[in-house]
């Protein structure tokens, strides 16, 4: 399998980067910003490569990127979009410039890797895009959460939209609405709350399912959570 994770350089992406690397069939690219982790997730696996990417700033180095997947795939079987950013700010205390950001990174971004990718997608391959509680319609939402949940919810509405656009290419698109899993991400954001999940569980059940999902699911927003949110 070619794998692309995007947005692997820590927490769950890292640990699903992991999760894949144990079969040496797999060939992995993974991206993020942070230089230092994606060498070191090279390092550590010789089946992973890297290739470092802003998904705030995509656009601007988006015809690098794709040349250097062509590079490596001549086609890419699963795309996982990892990538994130939480910051709990109150609505009313959020600047136009902050809310660009969260949006950039968990949709505008993520979107655009897609649009990037799918011409070298074949039948039969996955696009799982990772959502939040967060942005599961319904669910109980946190204060200081109001854009990163609207960013979660739009990646999710995404989803249903390109699982019919892509029907015909055979493509699947699926997303998965986690909810609070123990990692850094969180950490920064709520400093002492423990969930009740650690990042290495949630990525063996995400592996699976973008190994497998698509055989049973398209077009599908998933709630993966052991409470409300």
């Amino acid at each position: 399998m070619n794998i692309i994770v995007n947005g692997g350089t820590r927490g769950i992406g890292r640990e699903v980067v992991n999760c894949f690397s144990k079969d040496l069939s797999n060939r992995i690219i993974v991206t993020g910003r942070d230089k230092e982790a994606l060498d070191k997730l090279s390092e550590e696996h010789k089946n992973v490569t890297s290739i470092r990417t802003d998904m705030s700033v995509f656009d601007s180095h988006a015809e690098a990127f794709i040349k250097k997947v062509k590079a490596q795939f001549s086609q890419v079987d699963i795309l996982i979009n990892m990538a994130g950013y939480l910051k709990a700010k109150e609505f009313m205390d959020t600047t136009n410039e902050e809310a660009r950001l969260t949006m950039e990174t968990n949709f505008f971004g993520p979107a655009s890797v897609i649009r990037l990718l799918k011409p070298i997608m074949p039948s039969g391959s996955h696009v799982l895009n990772i959502s939040s509680m967060g942005g599961f319609q319904g669910s109980i939402k946190f204060s200081g959460l109001s854009y990163y949940s609207a960013s979660k919810a739009a990646i999710a509405c995404l989803t249903e939209c390109l699982a019919n656009e892509f029907k015909e290419a055979g493509i699947s698109v699926n997303c998965l609405a986690l909810g609070s899993v123990q990692t850094e991400m969180l950490n920064e954001a709520f400093p002492g709350y423990e969930a009740p999940v650690k990042a290495d569980r949630m990525a063996e059940f995400i592996s699976d399912f973008a190994l497998n999902g698509n055989k049973f699911f398209n077009g599908k927003i998933l709630p993966v959570a052991m409470s409300n949110p």
